[in-house]
C-alpha cells in the first residue's frame, strides 16, 4: 500500500533545490535534489518533482524554504533570476495552502529538533536554557541568518538579511582585508567575505597582502589546497573560520541567543575538523566586557544534510493544526 502524503516541502538555494514529501506520520520521503541553474524557474522544478513522485495526484499543502527575503508571500531570489509568489503556486499546482519561508528561518525551526549525530559541538560543551532564543547562521552561495524566539506558546522563526550587515574588522590584518574588499566592492558586507565567492576573493586578497601569487581557480580548489598544506590557501581558510567566529559572536549578542548558536550553510560542514581546531570559538568569545556572557553560550555545527527540509516539515505540521 502506497503511503499517503500530507504535503510537499522544499529548500531552494542559489546552488540546489531540494524537494521531499511528508507522509502521514511526519516522515520525510522521496528527497530529490535539483541543480538550480539548470532550470528557468522554480515552477519547472516543482512540476518535474510532482510528476515523478505523484503522477496525476496532488498533495494538499506545501512549504518551501527559499534563499532570500519573503515579502507579502513573494520572493525575488538574491542569487537566482527567479521570482515566485504563493498565489502563482496555488494557481498552478492546485494546493489548498502554500507558504514560502526564508531558508534560514526554516533552519531556525529545525535547530531544536537536531541532536546527536546531526550536530558537532564547537568549543566547550554547553546546554542553553530551553526558553532562550537561538540563532542559526551560515555561509554558502550567500550568508544566511535567522533567529528563533521560544516561549510556552511555541517557537517563532525570525527571518533576517543579516548577511548584508557590515563586516567589522577585528585586527590590523582584517582592516587591510576590509580595505582591499572596499576597493573592489565599495561597501563591504559580511556576505562579501563569508560566502563561497568571498572565500575565493579572500584568498586572492591574502595573496596580495602577503606578496604571494594566488594560483587556484575557485573556492573548491582553495579548500582542497588548504587541506594539502598550501600556505596561502590554509591562511585564507583559517582567517575565514576566525571571521566566522567573530560574526557568530556578534549575532549571539544581537539576538540574545543564550539558547545556542548553530553554524550551517554549504561551506562549514565541508571543513568540520579545521573549523573545530581554528580560532572560531576564541573569536566567538572575544567580546570584551561581554566575554563571560558569550562563554556560556553553546555553539554547534549543523552536519545534518538538509536542516531546512526538517524546518519546512515542522512549519507544515503547524499549518495542519491551524
Amino acid at each position: 500500500m502506497k503511503p499517503s502524503y500530507t504535503g510537499l516541502v522544499g529548500d531552494v538555494g542559489g546552488t540546489n533545490a531540494r524537494f521531499a514529501l511528508i507522509d502521514a506520520e511526519g516522515r520525510v520521503r522521496n528527497l530529490h535534489i535539483y541543480p538550480s541553474a539548470n532550470y528557468s524557474s522554480l515552477n519547472d522544478i516543482i512540476a518535474d518533482y510532482l510528476e515523478r513522485t505523484m503522477g496525476r495526484k496532488r498533495v494538499p499543502r506545501a512549504v518551501i524554504a527559499v534563499a532570500g527575503p519573503v515579502v507579502d508571500g513573494e520572493i525575488e531570489f538574491t542569487n537566482l533570476d527567479w521570482q515566485v509568489s504563493e498565489g502563482d503556486l496555488l494557481a498552478q499546482f492546485e494546493f489548498e495552502a502554500v507558504k514560502l519561508i526564508n531558508d534560514f528561518a526554516a533552519q531556525a525551526l529545525a535547530c531544536p529538533m537536531l541532536t546527536g549525530e546531526a550536530l558537532k559541538v564547537l568549543g566547550p560543551p554547553r546546554r542553553g536554557p530551553p526558553d532562550c532564543p537561538m540563532v542559526v547562521l551560515g555561509a554558502g552561495t550567500g550568508f544566511g541568518v535567522a533567529g528563533l524566539a521560544r516561549s510556552d506558546r511555541g517557537d517563532v522563526a525570525v527571518a533576517t538579511e543579516g548577511g548584508h550587515a557590515a563586516f567589522a574588522p577585528s585586527d590590523d590584518l582584517e582592516v587591510e582585508i576590509w580595505s582591499q574588499f572596499r576597493t573592489i566592492h565599495g561597501r563591504v558586507s559580511i556576505e562579501r567575505i563569508l560566502s563561497g565567492r568571498g572565500l575565493f576573493e579572500l584568498y586572492g586578497v591574502m595573496g596580495k597582502l602577503r606578496q604571494m601569487e594566488p594560483h587556484l581557480a575557485d573556492e573548491k580548489a582553495v579548500f582542497e589546497a588548504a587541506s594539502k598544506g598550501d600556505v596561502l590557501a590554509a591562511e585564507a581558510v583559517d582567517r575565514f573560520c576566525a571571521i566566522l567566529g567573530s560574526v557568530a559572536g556578534d549575532l549571539a549578542l544581537s539576538f540574545g541567543a543564550r539558547g545556542g548558536v548553530f553554524i550551517s550553510g554549504g561551506i562549514a560542514p565541508r571543513m568540520v575538523e579545521r573549523l573545530a581546531a581554528s580560532e572560531f570559538r576564541a573569536r566567538f568569545e572575544a567580546k570584551g566586557r561581554l566575554s563571560s556572557y558569550l562563554q556560556q553560550i553553546p555553539t554547534s555545527l549543523v552536519v545534518h544534510p538538509y536542516p531546512a527540509i526538517i524546518g519546512a516539515a515542522r512549519e507544515l505540521s503547524m499549518m495542519e493544526r491551524m
